[in-house]
């Protein structure tokens, strides 16, 4: 990814549909002290509100409008954006608009972040997709609602997606019941786990899991899929460091006039 600033990573390398508008950030530039150093988004991990606050108002120069930030418990519950009133915090997973500068976000620190768009940028939407969101049918489920809003042109049939740090195949170890989960979905998922040495232990391919979905959905243009935020210090990780702050994953459809750019 290019670095848009020490602060923020931009995904220019992402071929986003005309007029969708992208950024993931890292664990720098902002003011929260250790554990939660420095750019925690996240409100609900132990952190000082004021710090993360004032990290949230530094991102907010770079986008549009102030994010609409979920209250996310590892379902697969989507929000639709276009109903937010500007106040509360909706319980979901997923998230999807078709209004411009209406900015998506999801915050992670290994579930993988999803973002799509339709390739003429007119429905956009986001998911938090770890293990049990991805189980439990978030993707499916936040392309069905993005569907849903473009039912009157169809341009929703043709969406790509982008995939944002999560822990990585070579970090992410997971029980039998969690492979046996994915298997009974779909038993062609078993070539994205590998079994160690303990018993009844694997290592899992999220990555892979989450293209799985996309594909069964006729999804097939998939970009990134390259940052492990357990190997990459950059990133925040909860499964390397328990005690963590949470970085974000922003998408939005910008309007013609906008003068933000990320």
């Amino acid at each position: 990814m290019a670095t848009l600033s020490a602060s923020y990573l931009n995904l220019l390398d992402w071929q986003a549909p005309p007029g969708v508008q992208a950024m993931i950030t890292n664990r720098h530039g902002g003011v929260s002290q250790a554990p939660f150093d420095s750019l925690n988004l996240g409100l609900h991990v132990g952190d000082d509100p004021k710090c993360v606050d004032q990290n949230r108002q530094t991102l907010r120069t770079r986008l549009p409008a102030e994010p609409i930030w979920l209250n996310q418990v590892h379902g697969s519950t989507i929000f639709n954006a276009n109903t937010w009133n500007g106040i509360d915090v909706p319980e979901a997973d997923g998230v999807v608009t078709n209004q411009v500068n209406r900015v998506l976000a999801i915050m992670t620190a290994d579930c993988l972040p999803v973002l799509l768009a339709s390739r003429n940028g007119s429905v956009i939407g986001a998911a938090h997709a770890g293990w049990r969101g991805l189980a439990g049918g978030v993707i499916e489920r936040t392309v069905e609602a993005m569907r849903d809003l473009d039912r009157h042109n169809h341009s929703s049939h043709f969406i790509q997606a982008y995939l944002g740090p999560a822990i990585g195949p070579q970090a992410f170890e997971v029980g039998a019941e969690v492979r046996d989960l994915f298997l009974t979905h779909q038993s062609q998922d078993a070539k994205h786990f590998i079994q160690l040495d303990k018993k009844d232990k694997y290592l899992a391919n999220l990555y892979g899991l989450a293209t799985s979905r996309l594909h069964s959905l006729g999804i097939q243009l998939i970009e990134g899929g390259q940052e492990c935020t357990y190997q990459n210090q950059n990133f925040f990780s909860y499964r390397r460091d328990q005690r963590t702050g949470r970085m974000g994953s922003f998408i939005w459809i910008q309007s013609n006039n906008s003068a933000h750019e990320a």
